[in-house]
């Protein structure tokens, strides 16, 4: 806070005034000199969207004369016009009207505030007070009292670089997968019949093994052979026909192999596992018949723990174990041949050949993959655009092709996907997105209302460059802690914070001409001259056009030297 330099200090005043105590209005004018107050900001600064100013000081006792009223006016003045504020009205004790009044003997204590709506002409201006007086019939303007040199409109140098958000990919580099085919039995043999060898799909295995003896990418991992009796019989008879029927499974694998030419070797992935009497395999079938007494039989199996007191009581149902013995058993006399696999995915370097040359050709979560492989902005627009043509496509595509334009600052195409993939699903990146646009348009509101929705790290830095554009620095310094930037280093200093801007700035990376100019103004308010001279010497030589602005910034108005260019 600065005393006005135009005025001299309150006890001087006083002084004189006891001297000469005014008794009208022309010798309050005379004495308008000697009267003290402080107004502060000083320089204005722009805070929001407008502009405040505060004054106080104090009428000295025997100042103001008993019959005079004034109305005092501060006003910006600019090339081209001017912005008043609000008139404020004093009077005294014996003078007609409505204004504050003043006691001649004791003087009294003032205080205003008010704002007035920023305007870009405001920038480089003056504030003036000037004040009208009246005494009866008489009146008189006075001169304007210069009280301040103009605005300080540093929050403007906030620069929109709004964090957008991709959507990440589903891609699986390693896919699971299984194949298999079932060879039947007879009763109480393990014998494979011909007919088995010539099943569809004993046919289908032994063409999947065929196709991909040339394919590098299916890595086999395990073959089982998995086998099983019906549960008639003795217990242990059963096991070993489990055991023999294990056996001649892989005995038709190998016939099939040596069949088709099929000379890779598996023999390390080979897995027996004969599972004895099928009693899960009864259960499951059972329960899926028609047969006239299934439900009787599905809760013998529940109740009757002890095997072969099951098949007992299984077996006393004559009629219906004969339908049993028709239609159950056969198939659950067998040996599942289960090969397991897994395909290997495209790498990296071959799904950002295949994106840029032929991105048809890929598959949805595929393509997404390679738009966050490719750094070039114009492929990534490319391949999203492909990825949005897929018939499976959903907001992800859509959504990261509204980053990638917005990133080439094609922003009404970037409006476009971002509204669309908002409106395809709200998450986290779309309301994200969506809100960047927003604000983008001047609807400070609705942009924080689609940030808060979004909540993300990304969205709480897009929602400090409202709250800096709302004057709210403090919440701005909130939001923004992830990030050390060019705006976050803005907001601590204008939060009063200069150590952590200058540590925001330096920590930013951004060594660009704005982001001296603000080293720059950094170092003025710490009141370090030489590092105010050196930024602003950097930032001069990479943009010349800095040269008039930083003549022209309140912020090194006590830093004349610095400005010689």
């Amino acid at each position: 806070m600065k005393k006005n330099r135009f005025y001299v200090s309150i006890v001087a005043g006083m002084s004189a005034l006891l001297l000469a105590a005014c008794a009208n209005l022309g010798s309050m004018q005379k004495h308008m000199d000697e009267l003290s107050f402080t107004s502060t900001p000083n320089p204005l600064e722009l805070h929001g969207d407008s502009v405040e100013i505060t004054m106080s000081g104090k009428f000295p006792p025997k100042y103001f004369a008993k019959k005079v009223a004034v109305e005092a006016t501060p006003v910006l003045v600019y090339q081209g016009g001017e912005t008043k504020f609000k008139m404020k009205a004093y009077q005294g004790e014996k003078a007609a009207g409505n204004g504050e009044v003043v006691p001649y003997e004791t003087g009294k204590s003032f205080s205003y505030t008010d704002r007035v709506a920023y305007t870009p002409e405001m920038a480089t201006s003056n504030l003036e007070m000037r004040i009208y007086g009246t005494q009866g019939s008489k009146s008189k303007q006075f001169d304007p009292i210069a009280i301040s040199p103009g605005v300080i409109t540093t929050p403007l140098l906030m620069k929109s670089d709004d964090k957008a958000i991709y959507s990440k990919d589903r891609f699986e580099r390693v896919t699971p997968g299984t194949t298999e085919a079932i060879v039947n039995f007879e009763y109480n043999s393990s014998a494979v019949r011909p007919a088995e060898m010539k099943d569809a799909d004993i046919a289908a295995l032994e063409a999947w093994f065929t196709s991909i003896q040339s394919n590098p990418k299916i890595v086999v991992k395990s073959i089982e052979f998995q086998s099983y009796a019906s549960p008639e019989g003795e217990i242990f008879l059963n096991d070993n026909l489990a055991t023999e029927r294990a056996d001649a499974g892989k005995k038709v694998l190998l016939e099939m192999f040596k069949r088709a030419k099929i000379t890779m070797s598996y023999d390390g992935v080979f897995n027996l596992n004969p599972k004895g009497e099928d009693w899960d395999g009864f259960r499951a079938a059972m329960e899926k018949s028609n047969i006239t007494d299934r439900d009787i039989i599905v809760r013998i199996l529940q109740k009757t723990t002890d095997l072969n007191a099951r098949e007992q009581e299984v077996k006393n149902i004559s009629k219906t174990y004969l339908e049993i013995q028709k239609d159950i058993f056969p198939q659950l006399r067998r040996c599942i041949i289960r090969v397991s696999y897994n395909v290997e995915g495209y790498s990296d370097a071959e799904l950002k050949t295949i994106a840029t040359s032929a991105p048809a050709t890929l598959n949805y979560e595929e393509l997404l993959k390679a738009g966050s492989l490719v750094d070039d902005l114009g492929q990534k627009v490319a391949i999203y655009q492909a990825a949005t043509s897929k018939e499976n496509a959903d907001f992800r595509a859509t959504n990261n092709l509204g980053v990638a334009l917005y990133q080439q600052n094609k922003v009404q195409d970037a409006t476009t996907q971002f509204n669309k993939a908002y409106s395809m699903m709200k998450t986290p990146e779309t309301s994200n997105n969506k809100g960047i646009i927003t604000r983008l348009n001047g609807d400070r509101k609705g942009a924080t209302a689609l940030f808060n929705e979004s909540n993300t790290n990304e969205s709480k830095y897009n929602r400090g460059l409202v709250q800096i554009a709302n004057g709210d620095y403090g919440s701005a310094v909130s939001g923004m802690s992830s990030y050390k930037t060019f705006n976050s280093a803005l907001a601590k200093l204008l939060n009063k914070d200069n150590g952590g801007a200058k540590s925001d700035i330096d920590a930013s990376g951004d060594n660009s001409a704005m982001a001296d100019y603000l080293r720059a103004v950094i170092a003025a308010r710490s009141n370090d001259a030489a590092a105010v001279a050196s930024n602003l010497k950097s930032a001069v030589q990479k943009d010349s056009s800095l040269a008039n602005k930083a003549k022209a910034d309140l912020e090194f108005r006590n830093f004349k030297d610095a400005l010689n260019f």
